[in-house]
């Protein structure tokens, strides 16, 4: 597959997967706070959906588990809403690892909002372009 339809196809996957997962997925078990990436295999015959899963390891098994008994409805929603040709079979991971993923929603929020900046230099600092005297 050239490279740059495969990247268009991933993003292209991302998007719709996390709308779907996010909106239209009733299933109580599925806590997926994003879709971190979709990379395809040169082949283009299997995709890997990088999730970003809050959560202690059990709820992050226990939601791989759900989207993986989800498969077929979301394969076949993504090949009518994406018209390809040959759909990729997905495969499902977290994006962080376990210690990382309890704390994705406090990092993500922490993102979000922004870290304030000092209003005025620390003391001991100089400001740019001015020599410490020493």
């Amino acid at each position: 597959m050239d490279p740059r339809r495969s990247e268009r196809v991933s993003e292209a996957i991302r998007e719709e997967l996390e709308e779907m997962i996010s909106y239209e997925l009733s299933d109580p078990l599925i806590d997926v706070s994003s879709v971190a990436e979709v990379l395809i295999s040169p082949d283009g015959r299997r995709a890997r959906a990088r999730l970003v899963l809050p959560g202690d390891a059990e709820s992050q098994t226990q939601t791989i588990l759900a989207l993986e008994r989800a498969k077929g409805y979301i394969r076949r929603e993504l090949a009518s809403r994406l018209d390809l040709f040959r759909m990729p079979d997905l495969q499902f991971e977290p994006a962080l690892g376990v210690e990382l993923g309890t704390r994705a929603k406090e990092l993500l929020r922490r993102v979000r909002r922004g870290r304030p900046r000092p209003s005025s230099p620390e003391p001991g600092s100089s400001a740019p372009g001015e020599k410490s005297s020493e």
